[in-house]
């Protein structure tokens, strides 16, 4: 069975309502992202982030999967699917696919600040300043903020370099390392770009364009490969 790897980003969930930082002119509801998605955001304001992704966390608790996500669902039949997502929502999963590797990390999560290893599942959307670990630090969002580094690009690399078939969508392809991720793909695989903004990436071969939305753009993908 060929291996279809498939990159995902915000445009991805975009269709079940979740917003996107690109389309907002650089803001999360109103929120710089100096202001609620970087470590000294956190160090210098821990009531206000943690606020900013109980929003987000509820959100995603009133949204469901949309039909580009159930389309990839579908893929399984024929295709091993390997999801590489820079979403931090559990649309994915909650759609049906099997193998989803989260790049940025997992709002329903949280972990302690002091311990990355130590990461718990959200029960509900709520996380209050004073939630502690086991070691005594507030919990914080399993989140990869800007300017922290991206444990799981290795993993990711290595699934993008065998490949059959690769998929970007949804994705603006300029939030590095995932943007890098094309680039471990082999030059001779096909490669399929779904996003209304898509644009002929330079130096990559085979790259097809579908200047579409996730869900029309994944249906017209089905019908080429």
């Amino acid at each position: 069975m060929r291996r279809l790897v498939v990159l995902t980003g915000a445009g991805m969930s975009a269709e079940s309502g979740i917003s996107t930082f690109r389309d907002n002119n650089g803001l999360w509801n109103n929120h710089r992202v100096e202001d609620v998605a970087t470590p000294e955001a956190w160090a210098r304001n821990p009531a206000l982030v943690n606020e900013f992704y109980n929003q987000r966390r509820k959100q995603l608790f009133e949204v469901e999967p949309n039909a580009g996500h159930l389309a990839l669902v579908e893929l399984e039949k024929d295709f091993d699917v390997q999801i590489i997502t820079q979403n931090v929502d559990d649309l994915h999963e909650r759609a049906g696919s099997k193998n989803v590797l989260h790049l940025h990390g997992e709002l329903k999560k949280i972990r302690s600040s002091v311990d990355p290893d130590l990461k718990y599942e959200c029960k509900g959307w709520e996380v209050k300043l004073g939630d502690l670990c086991p070691k005594g630090s507030q919990l914080r969002p399993h989140i990869v903020w800007f300017g922290e580094a991206v444990p799981m690009i290795e993993p990711a690399i290595e699934i993008a370099s065998l490949a059959d078939i690769l998929v970007v969508i949804g994705t603006s392809m300029v939030v590095y390392p995932a943007a890098s991720l094309i680039h471990y793909v082999r030059p001779e695989i096909p490669k399929y770009y779904i996003d209304p903004k898509a644009f002929p990436i330079q130096g990559i071969k085979n790259l097809h364009i579908i200047q579409e939305k996730a869900g029309t753009g994944v249906a017209r993908l089905q019908k080429l490969i």
